[in-house]
């Protein structure tokens, strides 16, 4: 407690320096523009009032165009006073356009006042009472839904098997192996398998299976 105590009076005397100095840096400028007496001392104030305006519009409302736009002008108004006291500026022989400022200052920020101050301002959204009661998210609603069902890929399909080439076998060779197969069947009671009629005949495999197509 004691800390923040001291930081927040550190921030207090700060700010009340440099709000005593703008203030008097303004005032200085105004009466070197001709605004002598109550004038000189109302600039300042003006000054501040329209910073503080500007600053309220930032903290309290959505759209923040407008506040940043016065209080750039006011910081601005307050800075070029504290830069144009610190010996840049002769306040014995002001310049023309700095009087034609110091005299248009004042409808100037009546402008900004008036505008932060009674120009509808967008409150920030309140949550309404479904966010407060708290609504299931859609991360939540996933979690509850039931897992989709895998998708299987499909089946590869099987290329087609290219067809064995003709090949010619001689007709004597085709009744030799008829009578094999009914010497086989009347043998065994079977009719003879492809293996068996190439091993009998001592042909090779293509010519053994087109003898059997034959058979």
């Amino acid at each position: 407690m004691r800390a923040l105590l001291a930081r927040v009076d550190a921030v207090l005397v700060q700010a009340v320096i440099a709000a005593a100095l703008s203030f008097a840096h303004l005032h200085d400028i105004a009466s070197a523009a001709g605004q002598d007496g109550w004038k000189a001392w109302a600039y300042p104030v003006s000054v501040d009032l329209l910073l503080v305006a500007a600053w309220r519009r930032l903290r309290t409302s959505d759209e923040k165009g407008a506040g940043w736009c016065w209080f750039v002008i006011a910081l601005g108004a307050s800075l070029g006073a504290n830069v144009a006291t610190a010996g840049l500026l002769d306040l014995d022989d002001v310049p023309a356009w700095l009087r034609i400022l110091v005299a248009g200052w004042p409808a100037v920020a009546f402008l900004g006042g008036t505008l932060l101050a009674h120009s509808a301002a967008v409150p920030a959204e309140a949550p309404t009472a479904d966010e407060d009661q708290g609504e299931p998210s859609a991360i939540e609603d996933q979690e509850d839904a039931p897992d989709p069902a895998p998708v299987l890929p499909a089946p590869p399909i099987p290329e087609p098997t290219p067809a064995p080439p003709a090949v010619s076998v001689p007709a004597a060779l085709v009744e030799h192996a008829r009578k094999v197969a009914t010497e086989h069947h009347t043998r065994t009671g079977t009719a003879i398998d492809t293996p068996t009629l190439r091993a009998r005949l001592g042909v090779s495999l293509p010519i053994a299976d087109a003898i059997a197509a034959q058979l």
